[in-house]
């Protein structure tokens, strides 16, 4: 899977991702900065399913919901 874009939402736990693009709206993007998910930053998936995706950023772990984490598109390290 090394290469090929797809949707953080479709990413295995355990997984260390970078973040490619964000394809939403700038509010989203914005919030989404805040929280340190930008394009180039590397993401540790922890949890995919059931609930929230949850994500590590640095030291932080962020919980996204489905529908936020399809618009962020991401590619395996």
């Amino acid at each position: 899977m090394q290469g090929v874009f797809i949707p953080l939402s479709m990413v295995s736990p355990g997984a260390q991702v970078t973040l490619v693009s964000v394809n939403a709206g700038r509010g989203l993007q914005r919030r989404l900065a805040d929280m340190g998910l930008h394009p180039g930053v590397s993401v540790k998936v922890i949890q995919s399913h059931p609930g929230p995706i949850i994500v590590q950023v640095g030291n932080s772990r962020w919980g996204l919901g489905y529908g936020m984490a399809q618009k962020i598109v991401v590619k395996e390290v």
